[in-house]
């Protein structure tokens, strides 16, 4: 489920236990993402807008495991994607504990004033399983664009 954000408001997404990575609840990862539009950093006027996400990573299952890389879609009102793929987040790869979680933030610039990012995060698990989290789709929007 995704929810668009107010005017002035953070964009938030979340995933609902449907699409959670699930195998027999050993391995459980639950991604939460907040959106912002970085007006001081965007220049409309040059198709220049910039955001910022700040994820929570937060290991629901019952096996450690280490997020070893990401993939994005990052998609523009233009309908023009960028792929992006690499290792671990923001020079991490952050290792979970049951329970525990991550917290990270980056940005994207988009050259439309609003668009959508979605992706994937492997993860290696103590057990020796290598599964896929999906992110759900959520909106990078400025203020007032949306209705």
């Amino acid at each position: 489920m995704s929810q668009t954000p107010k005017t002035g408001e953070p964009g938030t997404a979340h995933l609902d236990p449907a699409q959670r990575s699930d195998d027999s609840s050993r391995h459980r990862i639950r991604v939460d993402v907040v959106t912002s539009y970085l007006s001081d950093q965007s220049k409309p006027e040059e198709q220049h807008y910039a955001f910022s996400y700040t994820i929570t990573i937060r290991n629901e299952g019952q096996v450690p495991a280490r997020l070893l890389s990401r993939h994005w879609l990052i998609t523009d009102a233009n309908g023009k994607v960028k792929e992006v793929h690499g290792e671990g987040v923001v020079g991490e790869q952050p290792y979970l504990l049951p329970g525990q979680g991550f917290r990270y933030s980056s940005g994207a610039v988009l050259e439309t004033p609003v668009g959508a990012m979605q992706g994937s995060y492997q993860m290696l698990a103590d057990d020796g399983s290598l599964f896929d989290v999906p992110i759900a789709p959520f909106t990078l929007a400025r203020p007032g664009t949306l209705h």
